[in-house]
């Protein structure tokens, strides 16, 4: 094993289900201290047992600053710092152009883009004591193109998408990266109605929704298959370590190509 990210600390929000999950597991291969957080408590404590000592699990909602900096606060007191934070954290929102309700817009805010800035925020001062570090945040290509999403999630994740590569100019010259990914057609159980949602169902049945979304998904791409939360993590890793440590406010796409698929909706 490579151990790209040998005595770093990660938080990762939105850590106990699809892209978090297939994040923190990731990072713990490649050597990572990781502390996930998320609001299910069994799904959280679960999945640090599971991956050891090098993982701990704190329950949040992003959605209240108060949690924000309890999560990273808690990073500092169990592993002694922080150098990469993955704002990962999100769910489906609603919004139609004729119909949007402002309590919609304030949740959609607070959860896809309010989550990240404040998170950025608690997390710079530890990233400032460590000499620098890595910040990702989680877009979506719904911030580039049409027919990803409805309207509001499509543009407050172009705003966090914007505020990344702003704040990778001012963060920079503090050796502070700051990127973002923006996932296509990824299979995660957001499809069926987020990890709430599914863990309410069995696994045959969770694993019988996954099999048809992913066959869905095959066709949304040039590449004739369902994105999967490795292909993000391995996005995050990149972005994370050495590898990465040129690429600053940059948008990485990671989704089979299919916003060229300009005829497709």
């Amino acid at each position: 094993m490579s151990q790209q990210l040998a005595q770093k600390v990660a938080v990762i929000t939105g850590g106990t289900s699809g892209i978090g999950e297939a994040t923190a597991e990731c990072f713990v291969a490649e050597g990572a201290q990781v502390v996930i957080c998320g609001r299910s408590i069994d799904k959280g404590e679960a999945l640090a047992e599971r991956l050891g000592e090098h993982c701990r699990f704190i329950q949040a909602d992003v959605t209240q600053e108060a949690d924000i900096e309890r999560t990273l606060a808690f990073a500092l007191e169990q592993f002694g710092g922080l150098d990469i934070l993955f704002n990962n954290a999100g769910g489906p929102t609603r919004g139609l152009v004729d119909s949007v309700e402002a309590d919609a817009i304030l949740y959609a805010t607070e959860l896809l883009f309010s989550s990240a800035a404040l998170g950025m925020k608690h997390a710079i001062p530890l990233l400032r004591a460590r000499g620098g570090g890595a910040i990702i945040n989680n877009s979506s290509i719904a911030a580039i193109r049409d027919n990803q999403g409805d309207l509001i999630y499509s543009a407050i994740k172009a705003a966090l998408t914007h505020y990344t590569r702003l704040a990778s100019v001012r963060l920079g010259p503090e050796n502070i990266r700051v990127n973002c990914i923006s996932p296509g057609a990824i299979a995660t159980p957001i499809f069926w109605g987020g990890s709430a949602r599914a863990n309410t169902l069995s696994a045959e049945e969770n694993d019988q929704k996954m099999a048809k979304l992913q066959a869905n998904l095959a066709k949304a791409t040039p590449l004739t298959r369902s994105g999967i939360a490795h292909d993000i993590a391995q996005g995050a890793l990149y972005l994370a370590s050495d590898a990465g440590g040129f690429v600053n406010g940059h948008d990485l796409v990671i989704d089979g190509g299919r916003i060229n698929m300009f005829n497709e909706s």
